[in-house]
């Protein structure tokens, strides 16, 4: 694992819907995420000396992240990448945990082989968020014991999110219970910025939130009947028409730009970047 001295200059994120940041809208109405959120980390302790790409496109399955957004990957040279997918895998019709994981050891070896330190994670057990998740743990369960061994053999850094019963809290999941929120985003960003042993951040993304009271049965139903007509009714109608959320659209942010870290002007983090450039680091 890389020490507290190691320094990045072009990270990299590709996957799905999550890496793209879905349900973390930021000021301007776009869409943050974990992996801009990781990026500010890094660029903060960084003094801004940081480029970042982001290649994800919601919708995907990890077979076509591997076909489309690799190769791409690999020619921005980066020395820092994220590759987390899987969910829109165990959600198809058919899964093979196997040939998931295969795709995964291969994009995690062609970026580690050019230099990378790569990042991944396993993904939580949605039960406690969405009651019909319960039909999908096995192939969750399989998947992410395919994932730690992947890790295991290509040396990427594995975050066990899945280990952590917080990971399953529904108050880090948005409305639609497929993805996390601003809350959770930023959960998910600190224990990636924690495995990379970032100065100033320790283990306190694993902790639980507060004891809240528990719900009524009538509260239950009625949050069952609202999730239903508002997100799983037009994702089945989607999908019966062979629709994905994804169609027809292109990666977030498929340049390498410098971050802005918060509390930083433009102009530190644009010399910054120059100085970065100029030295190659």
């Amino acid at each position: 694992m890389p020490g507290i001295g190691r320094r990045y200059a072009r990270y990299v994120a590709i996957g799905d819907s999550s890496t793209e940041g879905l349900e973390d809208p930021d000021a301007d109405g776009r869409y943050r995420g974990w992996a801009d959120r990781l990026a500010e980390h890094i660029a903060r302790v960084q003094q801004g000396s940081l480029s970042y790409a982001n290649l994800a496109i919601r919708g995907r399955r990890t077979r076509a992240i591997r076909e489309q957004q690799l190769a791409p990957a690999l020619a921005l040279g980066p020395d820092l990448a994220t590759v987390f997918s899987g969910t829109n895998d165990v959600i198809a019709r058919r899964f093979d945990a196997q040939a998931v994981a295969a795709d995964m050891e291969a994009m995690q070896r062609a970026l580690i082989g050019c230099g990378a330190t790569v990042l991944t994670f396993t993904l939580p057990d949605l039960t406690p968020v969405m009651p019909l998740a319960r039909l999908i743990v096995p192939r969750i369960t399989a998947l992410n014991r395919a994932l730690r061994d992947t890790a295991q053999r290509t040396g990427a850094i594995l975050v066990d999110v899945a280990a952590y019963p917080v990971a399953s809290d529904p108050r880090l999941w948005s409305d639609d219970r497929l993805h996390a929120n601003a809350a959770g985003h930023a959960r998910i960003a600190a224990a990636l910025a924690h495995a990379l042993e970032l100065p100033g951040l320790d283990k306190g993304w694993s902790e639980p939130l507060a004891m809240q009271p528990p719900s009524t049965l009538r509260q239950r139903f009625a949050a069952e009947v609202w999730w239903a007509r508002r997100h799983l009714l037009p994702w089945l109608t989607r999908h019966a028409r062979g629709q994905s959320s994804g169609d027809e659209r292109r990666p977030k942010q498929p340049l390498l730009l410098p971050v802005r870290a918060p509390g930083l002007s433009p102009d530190q983090v644009a010399a910054a970047h120059d100085r970065a450039t100029d030295s190659g680091i």
